[in-house]
């Protein structure tokens, strides 16, 4: 329920702390004396539109503050809970509206969206009157309504459960389906692509071996010549080894003639022969590493070259050709088993279908049956509304083929307020005053079942006095049994009928006015109701009249 409301710098009310408790509360003043302020603060922190024309005259910015007080498993908690927004204790809603426009929204002290704010409000708070259309005149909300009335919320979340379920099997249906006719397609490109890299069988990494392979022996072709060359003068017919060693012999054999002097000339032939012999041997060795087959060269080529055509013509690297092939083999199996597949997912999405038409037919002859019921139970509230010639009705279109989460049926409350004219929608049927009575009787039907934990009222009873008065304040008084109701009335029936009773009244000089709201003691709300019955002048006779309403219905509620 809402347990208090704070108000700071909004239109003529400068500061203003209201604590509500359980029950019917009601609030009365003079014409003029800000009700509707009260209501239009309560709306601001409820998530309506803001506006810099509600700050009070003079001031920067205007704030309103709602404190809630609900159950832990109360539907507004969950969407806090979604929003990531701690939802211990209390429930607070505070908006600030700057006097240049700009608005700033705090749920549970935390910065947030009006949207949010909007979206929790309406789970906390109704406000019913003449002209407002964010409660029960909200068709969109008729069938949700209807389901809660009816106890049927739990097959309507399994209808929509199932929906969900069928959806989901028919977009994987579409997604296979249309799979299987682009693969089909391209059937014949497919399988000749993949006899192509079957037959190819390219390897990841392959590229780079061969790569660097064929690099190696381009190279070695290039010096082989000239190591040939170089080993063919030293090893060749005409190679210096074996001269020098035939003259180191020839010098050897005549050293004896000469001691001496040849012994500088034999060590440097001596040394060349050991470099020419080095040489030769790195010669040799270069020759070896040098070694490749120009048709191992000529195949290393032939490959490389396919498989970069390959890569070409498939317009990806030649690494990816393996994984490409393995796509391609996946596709033509999809098309082998795709019709086999694609009436399993037939079959599961009709079998799908079937169990939401059974959920769906079943609830929808739940919400007819249901929807008699409550279109009984309010006409039964209408005689005494004065509205003893009108018809409700609750109006349930139909149709199988559309299938939705929510069902099959269209449900909105129709009205027919006289006999004879045509019946239509609630709200477009029904006059001010009608409507309110019509919206009363409903909410009366409904109890709390479908409804927010406080109900506010916005002077449903103009227009009517006596019976029909009084008839709405015992309304207002059962519905407070099972949640928090607030009025705004100048019915004097209405007033008596409170639990807790609050004046809205104005104060101030000529140059400068505030609205105010104190809650009223037994004599003050004796003195407030005489006024209600008696106009400008207050009379023993209807402070007697007073006395009498708050007898009796303390006396009817006890």
């Amino acid at each position: 329920m809402l347990a208090h409301l704070s108000i700071r710098d909004i239109v003529l009310i400068e500061r203003l702390d209201i604590d509500f408790s359980a029950g019917l509360s009601v609030l009365t003043g003079e014409t003029g004396a800000g009700k509707s302020i009260l209501l239009d603060s309560l709306s601001l922190a409820l998530g309506a539109r803001g506006d810099a024309s509600l700050v009070r005259h003079g001031a920067a910015q205007g704030q309103v503050t709602a404190v809630f007080d609900v159950p832990r498993n109360h539907p507004a908690r969950a969407i806090l809970a979604d929003n990531a927004i701690d939802d211990d204790g209390d429930i607070i809603l505070r908006r600030v509206q700057a006097a240049d426009g700009r608005t700033r929204v705090f749920v549970n002290d935390q910065p947030s969206s009006v949207a949010l704010m909007r979206d929790v409000g309406r789970a906390l708070v109704e406000i019913h009157g003449q002209h407002d259309d964010r409660a029960l005149v909200d068709a969109a909300a008729h069938r949700e309504l209807l389901d809660a009335f009816g106890g049927h919320v739990g097959d309507a979340q399994a209808t929509a459960e199932a929906w969900r379920r069928w959806r989901s099997m028919e977009q994987e249906l579409t997604r296979h389906r249309a799979k299987v006719e682009a693969a089909a397609r391209e059937a014949d490109y497919l399988r000749a692509a993949v006899a192509e890299l079957s037959k190819l069988d390219p390897q990841p990494g392959e590229e780079t071996e061969l790569a660097e392979s064929r690099a190696v022996m381009m190279r070695a072709e290039k010096i082989a010549s000239d190591i040939n060359e170089a080993n063919e003068v030293l090893t060749g017919s005409s190679a210096p080894s074996p001269m020098l060693a035939s003259l180191m012999r020839r010098l050897q054999r005549k050293a004896g003639d000469a001691p001496g002097l040849l012994d500088d000339a034999l060590k440097a032939l001596d040394d060349a022969l050991i470099a020419l012999d080095a040489a030769q041997a790195g010669v040799e060795a270069a020759l070896r590493a040098t070694e490749y087959d120009p048709k191992k060269l000529e195949l290393t080529e032939e490959r490389l070259f396919a498989l970069r055509a390959a890569g070409r013509k498939h317009s990806v690297p030649v690494d990816d050709l393996a994984k490409l092939r393995d796509t391609m083999v996946a596709d033509l199996a999809d098309l082998d088993a795709g019709e086999e597949r694609l009436a399993q997912l037939e079959q599961q999405a009709a079998a799908a279908r079937d169990v939401y038409d059974d959920l769906a037919a079943r609830l929808s002859e739940k919400r007819k049956a249901t929807a008699e019921v409550l279109a009984r139970t309010v006409m039964a509230e209408l005689p005494a509304l004065k509205l003893e010639r009108a018809e409700f009705i609750v109006e349930i279109v139909s149709d199988a083929a559309n299938r939705a989460g929510e069902g099959i049926d269209q449900v909105e409350f129709w009205v027919r307020t006289n006999p004879g004219t045509r019946p239509g929608p609630m709200m477009k049927v029904a006059s001010g005053g009608e409507l309110s009575r019509f919206l009363l009787a409903l909410k009366v039907a409904l109890a709390d079942r479908g409804s927010a934990p406080t109900l506010v009222f916005d002077e449903i009873d103009t227009g009517v006095g006596g019976a029909v008065a009084d008839a709405i304040g015992q309304r207002l008084a059962r519905l407070s049994q099972r949640v928090q109701v607030l009025s705004v009335t100048h019915a004097p029936q209405v007033a008596a009928r409170a639990h807790t009773h609050y004046l809205i009244s104005k104060s101030g000089g000529a140059d400068r006015v505030a609205t105010g709201v104190s809650e009223m003691d037994r004599q003050a709300r004796q003195e407030e109701i005489a006024r209600m019955l008696a106009g400008a002048t207050i009379t023993e006779e209807a402070r007697a009249a007073a006395e009498r309403l708050l007898r009796e219905n303390t006396a009817a509620a006890e």
